[in-house]
């Protein structure tokens, strides 16, 4: 069942401030995998928008790569977009240390100037509006993709198959 959120999260708060329109949503949060995020809010799987933890071998600037739902990460297609040799997906366990969030709930948007460099699958450039994590499990933002470019510093790359 889709309700429009009531508790501000942390990224809610970061897009009030800067005056950004969004839309938010709530799902039951024992749901943690973004199709069936996708699915609870009856939202087409390609604008739903997960964010995955990737370890770095230099530790200082993990990585926060943003995929459609309905799509993989392709490890090795992001490491040659960012010059790295190999990268690896953060365990459940170190993508929370690494961030305080819990898997279900990773954002960008409540990551901030954390040191996580940004990546974003071009898929996303081909709509206005995408729906990512509001930084904590249950609630999403559908926001304009520009604004979340623009906040996240995130690039463009192909890191999806």
């Amino acid at each position: 069942m889709i309700e429009m959120a009531q508790k501000k999260t942390l990224a809610m708060k970061l897009l009030d401030g800067k005056k950004i329109s969004y839309n938010a949503y709530s799902y039951p949060d024992n749901l943690r995998d973004a199709e069936e995020v996708a699915q609870a809010l009856d939202l087409p799987f390609e604008r739903v928008f997960k964010t995955l933890v990737i370890s770095r071998p230099k530790p200082d600037k993990n990585i926060l790569a943003m995929v459609p739902a309905n799509r993989q990460l392709d490890l090795k297609k992001l490491a040659k977009s960012v010059g790295d040799k190999k990268l690896k997906m953060a365990s459940h366990r170190d993508a929370e240390a690494l961030t305080g969030l819990q898997v279900g709930g990773i954002s960008a948007l409540a990551l901030l100037n954390r040191g996580f460099d940004v990546y974003l699958d071009q898929s996303a450039a081909g709509f206005e509006q995408i729906i990512v994590s509001a930084g904590e499990r249950g609630q999403q933002i559908e926001l304009a993709v520009g604004d979340l470019v623009k906040l996240t510093r995130a690039r463009y790359v192909d890191l999806s198959q």
